[in-house]
């Protein structure tokens, strides 16, 4: 079962997320917040495996709290879901540590396989925020050659493993994982996880598992 912490302020809205959601055999609600700061405090306190979190609040907004929420823990799944497709708050959202971006028109469907696919550790993207990422970064330079270290890293930043995994696969330790990841980020010109997952895919590199 995906336990997913849901954050949003308006009543009317949270409840039916919470019985659209709970209305699945492998998803439940196993908790809510009304706002990002209440949501900084919950995620420390049931450790939900997946946290749709909306972005305009009071108190707190979407950004900050996840920017708090994957500082306080990089593995995280911070999926923002949202009304706003501005490409400027896709970016935000991403660069804050966020693994997906969903809008809330999209269909029943798309939102419960976002949800499953978050909690795979894989990125899961509206059309037009992946758009939106593709569009900001190919605005950049040309990215760098990659060692054949960072290439394997990346490869399977692409398919969705988190940082333990990666360092068990390759046999190295999660610090040196990071700092590849670091040196990756840099090299193909991205600012987050998502963005190089995102960048591995759309170029044939992400493994399947």
């Amino acid at each position: 079962m995906i336990r997913v912490l849901l954050v949003e302020d308006h009543p009317v809205v949270r409840a039916g997320l919470d019985d659209l959601l709970s209305g699945t055999d492998d998803i439940e609600v196993c908790g809510i917040a009304e706002d990002g700061a209440a949501a900084v405090e919950r995620v420390a306190e049931i450790g939900p495996d997946v946290v749709l979190m909306d972005i305009s609040m009071p108190a707190m907004d979407g950004i900050e709290a996840t920017r708090r929420i994957t500082a306080a823990d990089p593995e995280a799944r911070v999926v923002i879901l949202t009304s706003f497709s501005d490409q400027k708050g896709i970016l935000e959202a991403i660069d804050a540590g966020a693994i997906g971006y969903l809008l809330k028109d999209a269909a029943p469907e798309e939102l419960f396989q976002g949800v499953r696919a978050a909690a795979a550790g894989e990125s899961p993207l509206a059309a037009s925020a992946a758009r939106a990422l593709l569009q900001a970064r190919q605005a950049g330079d040309g990215p760098e050659e990659l060692t054949d270290r960072e290439r394997e890293v990346l490869v399977l930043v692409g398919a969705g493993l988190p940082n333990k995994l990666i360092a068990r696969r390759l046999e190295i330790s999660e610090k040196t994982v990071k700092t590849h990841l670091t040196s990756v980020y840099r090299r193909i010109g991205v600012d987050s996880r998502t963005e190089a997952a995102l960048w591995a895919r759309q170029r044939g590199l992400a493994e399947e598992r």
